[in-house]
């Protein structure tokens, strides 16, 4: 039992480890935070569709903290102390626990390939769904008075904090999204490929 837990502990550190480097690959980097990345969703993904929501969850919030640590200078655009609490909650703490809801959509160890790939888009799509949210009220409840002060005062009172913030977080999200489904026939493979050998194992013994 305790080798078990050891291993997943280790199996989940590694996903985190890999996430963070794969979340310093940038593609696009949108001027007020947030980014565009190589697939740095999937390993998290990948934890939780493999050990369920309790190991899901902590491997997603050790990944916020890491993503916390690496985006600190946004910080310093944020004037007033409960806009720091609020950006460090919503842009970082919430917006990537939150990928941990894809354990969720675990596969049965009997499923097929198609049932599988299915599984995983939905979990994909459904992290990228509520952490798009997350930082879609950081952008109305925070950025959006940060941004009206700014270079681009004229169109941000034009279109409304709810509209500027859906539109900008969207360019850089709606992307992010795409990448992290593009990922899913890989991670179904090495799903399927790890619960062939667990089979295997216990068919042996």
């Amino acid at each position: 039992m305790q080798n078990t837990k050891t291993r997943i502990l280790v199996e989940c550190a590694v996903m985190v480890a890999l996430a963070a480097v794969l979340s310093m690959i940038k593609v696009y980097e949108a001027p007020l935070g947030g980014s565009v990345t190589l697939f740095s969703m999937a390993p998290i993904i990948v934890a939780s569709l493999r050990h369920g929501p309790k190991w899901g969850f902590a491997a997603a919030f050790v990944y916020s903290m890491t993503q916390l640590l690496l985006g600190m200078g946004s910080l310093s655009w944020v004037p007033s102390l409960e806009g720091v609490i609020l950006c460090i909650l919503l842009d970082y703490i919430i917006a990537f626990t939150v990928l941990g809801v894809a354990s969720f959509f675990r596969p049965p160890a009997d499923a097929t390939y198609k049932k599988r790939l299915a599984l995983i888009v939905m979990a994909s799509l459904a992290a990228c769904a509520l952490r798009f949210l997350s930082h879609l009220l950081s952008g109305a409840v925070v950025w959006y008075e940060i941004t009206k002060a700014g270079e681009w005062n004229d169109l941000v009172m034009r279109t409304g904090m709810w509209t500027y913030s859906t539109i900008y977080n969207a360019t850089y999200m709606v992307p992010e999204a795409v990448i992290t489904v593009v990922a899913s026939p890989a991670i179904a493979f090495v799903l399927a490929a790890v619960e062939k050998r667990r089979s295997a194992a216990k068919t042996a013994k």
